[in-house]
């Protein structure tokens, strides 16, 4: 299962989550994953259904749990972890999980997008 992670502020617009999604190779992915939190925003459910793909919320601590590679201070204390990103994309991909994308921050830097492959739940 291939999944896009993504991290957003409040004020993220679809086109913030276009401008991330668009520097990674995003051939095969099967949902997008972000916070639950922020799995009801405007700009992640318009992109998911413009793409034909689900959302799926990851919980505070499923986030928390993952190792990301790359690692934002602000982020580890607002969030636990270093890539909100990273780790929503590789709590939803399952068990063996790994990056295949680092995160890429959008051009109006207000949402960051990152891939991760697995097996699936």
């Amino acid at each position: 299962m291939k999944i896009a992670g993504f991290g957003l502020r409040q004020a993220a617009t679809i086109e913030s989550l276009r401008s991330a999604v668009a520097k990674v190779d995003s051939a095969g992915i099967s949902a997008l994953a972000t916070p639950i939190d922020k799995a009801d925003f405007i700009a992640i459910k318009s992109l998911a259904q413009e793409l034909g793909l689900s959302v799926i919320g990851v919980e505070a601590e499923d986030l928390i749990a993952q190792t990301t590679a790359t690692q934002s201070e602000r982020v580890k204390s607002l969030r636990g972890t270093g890539s909100v990103a990273e780790a929503a994309a590789l709590a939803a991909a399952g068990r063996n999980a790994r990056l295949l994308v680092t995160r890429v921050v959008s051009d109006d830097r207000m949402a960051t997008c990152a891939i991760a492959v697995g097996e699936g739940n």
